[in-house]
Parts: C-alpha cells; structure tokens; sequence
C-alpha cells in the first residue's frame, strides 16, 4: 500500500548475478522447447514439392487399405454423395415439437441470384400480411426491392469514390470497393432502409423478370460502367482542386456529374427489371382471400408497408444479434463503408454469445415470431437432402485428417463468412428444453430438402450461425442498451463480418 514496496528490493549485484545464471540456462531451455516442437529435417530443401515426398508419400498411401477403397470410391464419384453419413440423415429428422402455427406458402425461389436477405425479409414480413387479409398463397416483391437496393448500391459506391478520390487506386480500400461493389447481397439494415424509404408492395404488384432472376449479365453491365463512372468522377474531383476549387464546389460539381451517370444506370435497371412504382404512388391491388372472396386495396407503397407489415413488430425496431468470437461480447460492432443508402442506417450488430441467440430464437419462436438469420450454408450441409449437420460427411475418417479450426479461427482465416439468410419457424427441444434442431425455411424453391424446408442441427447452428434478427421488445434488456448506445467497435470494409447474405 501507499509508497512502500510489497516485497524487499534485491541488491543490484544480486539481480546481475542472476541475470548471468539466466543466460547460462537459456540456451538449454531453448534446446528442449525446440526438441518438442519434434521437428525434422525436409527433403525438398527449397520448399518445392520434390520427388523423393511423392514417392514417400506413395509408398506409405499404396499399401493402406482404406486409402485404396477411397481411390476407388472417389475417382468416378462426387466427394460429398460418397460420404454423406447415414447416421446423420437418420438421426435428423424434419420434426419439430415447436413450430409458429401460422404458416405461410408458397415456398420462394430466388433462383439464380443472391438476393437471399430479401427472400428472408419478405418472407418474414408476409405473415403478418397473410393473417391480416386471411390468405392462402403469397408473396411481396423481392424484386421490387432488389430494384431499389441495386440502384442505391450504385449511387453509394460512386458516392464513395467521390469521398475517397484523394485515395490511390491501387488502395487497399478502393480496390476492395470496386470488387463486388453491387453485390445482390445484404444486411438486416439496409432492408430495414430500403423498408422506411421504398415500402414494400405485392409480387403481383411488380413481378419477377428475367435479370431478377438471373442477375448475373445485369451485374456484369452496371459493374463495369460504374467503374468507369468512378474513374470520371475521381478525375474530376482532382481537376477541381487543381483549379482552387472549394471543398464545397468541388462536391456540388462532382455530385451534379454523378447525377447524369446515374441516369444511365437507371436506364439500364428499368429496361431490364422493369419500371417500379414510386413508394409515394398509389397503386391498387387485387387479390383473393383463402375463402376464394376477392378483395382490393389501394394505396402507395409506403402505406402498405405501415398497414400490413410494420405491425406488431416493425422492421426498424429490431436489430441484430451475432456471434464474432474474435470480438468481445455486449459489444455494438459495425463495418467501415458498408451500406446501401447513403445517408441511412448503417449496418448494426451487437455481439452475443451463442447461447443467448439461441436462446432468442426458442423464445421468439415460442411467441409466432419468425426468425431472420445469417449462416454459412455451404459448410457442413447438403441441399438436397436439406441438412445442415456437423458430421454429415466423413471426412476425417475417410482421409485419416483432423478438421479442427475453430469458429473464430474460420472467420480469421477466411475459411467461413455469413453468405446466407434464412428463416426459422421451428424448433425441437429436448426433455431439459434445449434444443436439438431447427426448422429452416429456404427460399431454392420447393425440390431441396422436405418441400423446400431445411433442418438445422443444434451443434451446426453453433458453428456457422452468425446473426439472427429480433424484434427489441423480445431481446434481452441488456443488448437492447448496447444497440441504443450507439458506441460501435468499427471493423475494416474487407472484415468477414462485412459479407453480405
């Protein structure tokens, strides 16, 4: 306490003295700490794969039978048919001992597109519709808010680009924007901006059309011209400050240009996804209820969106929960430059342990509440089948390997990311009331797993869940205080974190 030392000080000669004994020991030490590393001596002394391994290698493998049979197997056989357990696909089964007893059809495709949070979001928000007007079939327009994300996205990116020109482009920032700088991918958040601003309407409202569906040769186009409109506009931005223009002029100037570029990108996106309704135009929609009574209504698709689909709990007024192991937890995290509208909310996640988010879902579920989630789909699982389980592919048994990395190991080393939204509208529980599996509703269409419903292990929730969404009237009090803090930990623009579902 106070001034005097804890523990007598030692004499300096002392200390000296051991310090001397210290580096008698130290190589010895060292020799032993090396020793146990068991290391040996290469055969291929600069690093390359030598002959001399491969013949090594070869003459252990040959002669061991199960390699063989692999050999054999494998050769004219997809590794993963080969080796799907059968203990897996019996022991999971697609029944559920709690379930939202509404249900909703049909089952959605987003065939081939990543617009997978959309189908998650809208496929969430149609139950409340469907039990409010007592419908049998339906669904709201994916597509018309992937037109609106896809044109905002565009107008972020050149956005960016005008605040980053003083940026080299061979920048590690604008070389990772101008990657996937229109990703048909997405965020709770940006629906949730997309929500506010746009509204939502019925599919039949704004049908699907050909590059809804497959957005690949539409990506493609407006990738390349906005890269070539940033390239305008970084120009630009340095012309105006060579002339002694104002930081003020210089974004007026170069904002009034990107304007007339993104005309050009809204021509395109209407000519081939056709033209959407204003969010502040009435439009009126026909439909018939399960009872086959036919009804209408009319209204924007703002009024439609605050009627049908922001009651009882609004898009707004739910955030996301994950699980980042690398990061604290009860901690708000964001991502640097990840948006969708600019100006809007930005992308939001507060840091939980894997418990509480399943904890979450049984208790949202439990309540009729379906459940937004993020995962990495293709881990551990298999479509056809529609089973996502840890020990569905024998892997380790088949190869004598060890496939250990851990879930934040996965994400450091870029091995697992959120690439996938969903929904859960079921969970079993055991005797204890933990769970055993999830019921998972899929937007590939009704052929994949039990009528397009997939089945989710506990184990595989733990390791390649990231985010479920919840409404903050059903979260937990303290989390709900870390949301509304507002004090994010920001993480780079190429963190796994920032990959878009």
């Amino acid at each position: 306490m106070g001034s005097s030392p804890s523990k007598p000080v030692k004499p300096s000669s002392v200390l000296q003295q051991q310090h001397v004994e210290n580096e008698k020991h130290a190589p010895a030490e060292i020799a032993t700490a090396f020793s146990a590393l068991s290391v040996s001596t290469p055969n291929s002394v600069d690093g390359s794969v030598s002959l001399q391994n491969v013949s090594s290698w070869e003459s252990d493998i040959s002669h061991d039978p199960k390699a063989r049979l692999a050999r054999t197997v494998l050769s004219h056989s997809d590794i993963r048919d080969a080796l799907v357990s059968r203990k897996a696909t019996v022991a999971t089964t697609h029944i559920f001992n709690n379930e939202i007893d509404f249900k909703t059809g049909p089952i959605t495709n987003q065939k081939s597109s990543g617009r997978c949070w959309l189908f998650a979001t809208t496929n969430v928000l149609r139950y409340e519709v469907m039990k409010k007007l007592t419908l049998k079939d339906f669904q709201l327009s994916q597509s018309y808010l992937f037109f609106w994300d896809k044109l905002n996205k565009s107008n972020y990116y050149l956005e960016l680009m005008i605040e980053n020109a003083d940026l080299s482009v061979d920048d590690r920032v604008i070389s990772h924007l101008s990657g996937d700088l229109i990703s048909d991918g997405g965020q709770w958040d940006m629906a949730v901006n997309l929500l506010e601003t746009y509204g939502v309407v019925p599919q039949s409202v704004y049908p699907e059309s050909f590059h809804s569906s497959l957005s690949s040769p539409l990506n493609a186009l407006l990738k390349t011209k906005l890269r070539e409109d940033a390239l305008i506009l970084r120009k630009l931005v340095v012309d105006m400050k060579v002339a002694g223009a104002s930081a003020q002029a210089t974004v007026s100037a170069t904002r009034a240009e990107k304007e007339k570029l993104m005309k050009e990108i809204y021509t395109i996106m209407t000519a081939a996804l056709g033209v959407p309704p204003l969010p502040d135009a009435t439009f009126t929609w026909e439909y018939y209820d399960e009872n086959d009574k036919a009804g209408t209504w009319s209204g924007t698709p703002l009024e439609y969106y605050k009627t049908f689909a922001a009651k009882p709990y609004s898009a707004k007024d739910s955030f996301s929960l994950i699980n980042d192991p690398r990061n604290s937890y009860s901690q708000l995290i964001t991502i640097e430059k990840l948006g969708n509208i600019w100006g809007g909310r930005p992308v939001l996640y507060v840091n939980t342990e894997i418990e509480i988010m399943k904890a979450t879902v049984i208790k949202m579920v439990k309540a009729g509440v379906p459940v937004f989630f993020g995962c990495d789909v293709g881990k551990s699982s298999e479509r056809n089948l529609g089973l996502m389980d840890t020990t569905l592919f024998q892997y380790e048994d088949t190869f004598d390997i060890t496939l250990g990395l851990t879930k934040a190991q996965r994400l450091e080393i870029g091995e697992s990311a959120m690439t996938h939204a969903m929904v859960i509208s079921g969970v079993h529980l055991d005797a204890n009331g933990q769970p055993v599996r999830y019921k998972v509703e899929n937007s590939w269409g009704e052929v994949p797993g039990n009528k397009g419903y997939f089945v989710m292990t506990d184990e595989w929730f733990n390791e390649f869940v990231y985010q479920v969404v919840v409404p903050k009237s059903l979260a937990p009090k303290d989390l709900v205080t870390v949301f509304e803090g507002g004090n994010a930990k920001v993480l780079p623009p190429w963190d796994p974190m920032g990959t878009l579902a």
